[in-house]
């Protein structure tokens, strides 16, 4: 959750890579800037990040981009071609389907697999749709059939009111895609059944990318202040599913506190029904918020599940597919609001990028990232 605040798309065409331009491979980078905004956007700037990684090698990147309205704020899409050293604009993804503004918590996906009428290869973005005095939010889908260089709004995947984490006001937030079984799940924060909780966890379901099922809970908790929100999914290699999340509750009597927790489903359809577990490190350090989480087949018989939060730089990792002991490594990335994870598909998972784009409430936000090599902390 928040804490500050054309034509549908018929059929899509095969995705053709785009080659790259120079010939790389990955090596350790710390910080490497990747866009620095002007003095005139408004604050935070930045925030938000997420990333891609084509079959080519070639690295995407977006976020949320706190340009001056107007024109409407929008998704950019930037490109490496060096493995993260250098960077570059390719396209902007526009709200071409409300003309509010695409505000909020991007997502881009690489559809690993055939939905409907889009192929294998087809470059996704689910992000939210929220007008300049946030009195809505949209969560919709593009699609780019040319690596994001170009995008079509395909549907709207769910609505809700207000873009303000308050209870009792019914906005969605934070999309997460994942294709499974000739389907896509998105999975989202949920406040409109804002007379029983103040925040759920969902996921609908779409076998087109056009249309989308019922909305299935996944994770609410019975206290109507609790807020779970900002889920986020990888498998494992045993065909489980790790789904993370912060978990936010009261601390004491006045202030949230967002520990993080997470369920282990052998159903990606099914979290609910998988019990909850805090992630407890071993050198007392305490995660809290903002999560994301990415499994590697690096660093052991079982690889390693691997975590960020939202206030600290460091990273938990875990080789016994999320049971047993979490540790702490260090990280060259600084920390931020839900950095963003990428395995990069070389060196058999040795290489891990870590993605920021600064702070809540930041004034001197940035968007950045680091190539770590596991090896050397694993």
């Amino acid at each position: 959750m928040r804490i500050s605040s054309l034509l549908a798309l018929a059929t899509a065409a095969s995705a053709v890579s785009v080659p790259r331009s120079k010939q790389s491979s990955p090596t350790s980078l710390s910080n490497v800037t990747v866009f620095t905004p002007p003095s005139n956007y408004n604050i935070p700037r930045t925030l938000y990040p997420r990333n891609e990684q084509l079959p080519n090698g070639d690295l995407l990147a977006t976020w949320e981009n706190y340009s001056p309205e107007p024109p409407l704020v929008y998704f950019p899409i930037y490109r490496s071609k060096d493995h993260g050293k250098s960077w570059k604009e390719i396209s902007r993804v526009q709200d071409t389907a409300n003309g509010y503004g695409l505000r909020y918590q991007p997502f881009l996906y690489y559809l690993p697999e055939r939905v409907g009428s889009f192929k294998k290869g087809t470059l996704l973005l689910a992000g939210s749709s929220i007008p300049t005095d946030l009195s809505s939010t949209n969560i919709d889908l593009y699609a780019s059939s040319d690596d994001g260089v170009t995008w079509k709004f395909v549907s709207h995947i769910a609505a809700g009111g207000r873009a303000e984490p308050i209870n009792g006001l019914t906005p969605v937030w934070e999309p997460f895609l994942l294709a499974h079984n000739g389907k896509l799940i998105c999975y989202y924060s949920d406040q409109r059944d804002n007379a029983t909780y103040g925040q759920t966890m969902v996921h609908q379901t779409s076998s087109d990318l056009k249309k989308w099922g019922a909305v299935i809970e996944d994770v609410a908790y019975p206290t109507y202040t609790d807020r779970p929100g900002m889920p986020v999914v990888t498998k494992l290699p045993n065909g489980k599913y790790f789904y993370i999340y912060e978990y936010g509750s009261f601390f004491g009597t006045s202030s949230y506190s967002f520990p993080l927790y997470y369920r282990i489903t052998s159903d990606p359809e099914n979290v609910a029904a998988a019990p909850h577990q805090r992630l407890v490190v071993s050198s007392g350090t305490q995660p809290t918020s903002s999560p994301y989480v990415v499994w590697t087949p690096y660093g052991g018989k079982n690889g390693t599940i691997i975590a960020s939060s939202g206030t600290q730089s460091t990273l938990f990792i875990n080789k016994a597919l999320g049971e047993g002991e979490w540790t702490e490594i260090a990280s060259p990335e600084e920390h931020g609001y839900t950095r963003s994870l990428r395995v990069l598909s070389e060196g058999g998972g040795r290489y891990l990028v870590v993605n920021s784009a600064g702070v809540l409430s930041g004034t001197n936000n940035r968007v950045s990232v680091s190539v770590m090599d596991l090896k050397k902390v694993l």
